[in-house]
């Protein structure tokens, strides 16, 4: 099998990473791909958010299966546009893909559907952003409507904070805020059936004890021994499958992954978001723990035959990933910074790419906010952790900053 990944970062190396590891699939391409991503994949140069273009690329590499990676893509029709050719695509449609190109929409599907999670106002005016802020009170929760790489959200206590991102956006959705421990599950679709992976949980603040803005996630880890019982049963009754459902319902039809961000609240699972994509760090845990190859399993959802599919396995043990940053980022990442000390790959830890790049003398330099992240695996969560930062920590770029207590405290 000949698969195309879309995107270039360390999710997208984490999708290459267990393809390769797939022996049903003999090419893995990506476009356009990373450093790290050259080492497991064949690179090639596309628009991602051009349908025409990786429609094209598709064609010429035969490929059997299109991976849409980042969700800029998946808004812009991309996997529409693939799936036209002929050629299977794991990717919702444009559609589809609005359960998370739009919060609006997104509320407006979990509503009908009967999905629980906060209560919301979508607000266009200063007025009335400010109405629902006074509404449901502090901490306040402004979200863009739109994408917003996983920045778009502001939780604060403050109430001109929360106007003031307000006025920033072109129209928000203000939600009461829901209390308790947050956790990230896939469900992988098919149109039809859907089938969870194994939940995690990330760690969006940029820095140690959940303080500064929000990021796209600056680490994560897999398994939750503290999860209650029966979690990921119940997500799946009360809050994937209706969503699939009434996706289906309105005639747009959901193929691919559906990523579910929860907050487990004394009355039960709530949704924060759905993401219509792979969330990014998670996934680089995700996969790594899952046994099921790769390959077979995206082309099950890609063509409607995932109830066939047979159930997942699971390795045991944990797996921690921790997140190096660039300088100054999240608000604007200095690039072109040198890389150096990175670990070799070791079935203990390893380093998953994210925003690389090869300057003109070859040398590995920072192309992004988020640059390296480093995965540590063990028997519990705590060795994992410890494997992840002694990796971490022989790793030099100027500049750079990382978590230093993601997983922390974890027990198991």
């Amino acid at each position: 099998m000949r698969v195309l990944v879309i995107g270039s970062g360390g999710r997208e190396h984490a999708l290459c990473r267990a393809l390769r590891l797939d022996p049903a699939v003999s090419e893995v391409h990506c476009a356009p791909g990373n450093a790290g991503i050259a080492q497991v994949a064949d690179l090639h140069q596309v628009v991602p958010t051009d349908g025409a273009e990786v429609t094209a690329l598709a064609r010429r590499l035969g490929a059997d299966l299109v991976v849409v990676g980042p969700e800029a893509p998946l808004v812009a029709g991309v996997a529409d546009a693939v799936r036209a050719a002929g050629v299977p695509c794991f990717g919702p449609s444009g559609e589809a893909a609005a359960i998370e190109g739009s919060k609006a929409f997104a509320k407006d599907v979990m509503i009908a559907a009967g999905v629980p999670t906060a209560r919301a106002r979508t607000c266009v005016t200063e007025e009335e952003a400010a109405a629902a802020l006074d509404e449901f009170g502090a901490p306040y929760v402004v979200k863009d409507d739109g994408l917003a790489a996983g920045k778009g959200v502001v939780v604060t206590d403050s109430r001109d904070e929360a106007l003031e991102h307000a006025r920033a956006c072109e129209r928000v959705v203000v939600e009461e805020y829901l209390d308790g421990p947050e956790v990230s599950l896939f469900a992988l679709c098919d149109g039809s059936a859907a089938v969870p992976l194994q939940p995690a949980q990330d760690f969006k603040r940029a820095y140690d004890g959940d303080k500064g803005p929000n990021t796209g996630g600056m680490g994560a880890y897999t398994p939750l021994p503290w999860a209650p019982d029966g979690l990921t049963e119940q997500v799946m009754t009360e809050i994937v499958n209706p969503t699939v459902a009434e996706l289906a319902r309105r005639g747009t039809p959901y193929t691919g992954v559906l990523y579910a961000g929860l907050a487990l609240t004394q009355d039960g699972p709530r949704v924060i978001e759905f993401n219509a994509r792979f969330g990014d760090p998670e996934t680089q845990v995700v996969l790594d723990r899952l046994a099921t190859p790769l390959g077979g399993l995206l082309l099950a959802c890609a063509t409607g035959d995932l109830a066939a599919h047979g159930p997942l396995e699971w390795r045991g043990g944990a797996a921690v990933t921790v997140v190096l940053a660039a300088e100054n980022y999240p608000a604007d990442p200095v690039k072109g910074d040198p890389i150096a000390g990175l670990p070799a790959d070791a079935e203990e830890a390893y380093v998953l790419h994210a925003g690389t790049a090869l300057d003109e003398n070859n040398r590995l330099v920072s192309n992004g906010g988020r640059v390296l992240s480093v995965v540590g695996t063990g028997s519990d969560v705590a060795e994992a952790r410890a494997r992840a930062y002694e990796a971490l920590a022989g790793i030099t770029m100027r500049g750079s900053h990382h978590r230093s207590d993601i997983a922390a405290g974890t027990p198991g």
